[in-house]
């Protein structure tokens, strides 16, 4: 089967080319299949992204058509806020009630 030293050598090298090439091809598949993995993961955020950006722009367009109301809120909610302190104003300024004055005379 081997005659001389060159036929052994010659079956190393072919089994050493069969071994690289398995673990390169092995090598190549994981290397596809990560970047397989990243593209999908870009995907995902890329459509993440896209919805808050949707939804963003719809935010900005129904604050946009409701400026006008906002001021009209706001005077309301600081008329509210007044009227709350003067209520609160004039229940401190009373003078006590009948209730307090019969705690006293026991």
């Amino acid at each position: 089967m081997f005659e001389t030293s060159s036929d052994v050598l010659n079956l190393v090298l072919s089994v050493c080319i069969v071994a690289l090439t398995f673990f390169l091809c092995w090598g190549i598949y994981y290397f596809v299949v990560a970047v397989q993995k990243w593209y999908r993961i870009t995907k995902k955020i890329e459509t993440g992204v896209d919805d808050v950006e949707q939804i963003i722009s719809t935010v900005k367009e129904k604050l946009h058509g409701s400026a006008a109301y906002l001021l009209t809120l706001g005077d309301v909610a600081k008329k509210v806020f007044d009227f709350v302190q003067e209520k609160r104003s004039e229940a401190k300024a009373r003078p006590k009630t009948a209730k307090a004055n019969t705690k006293k005379k026991k």
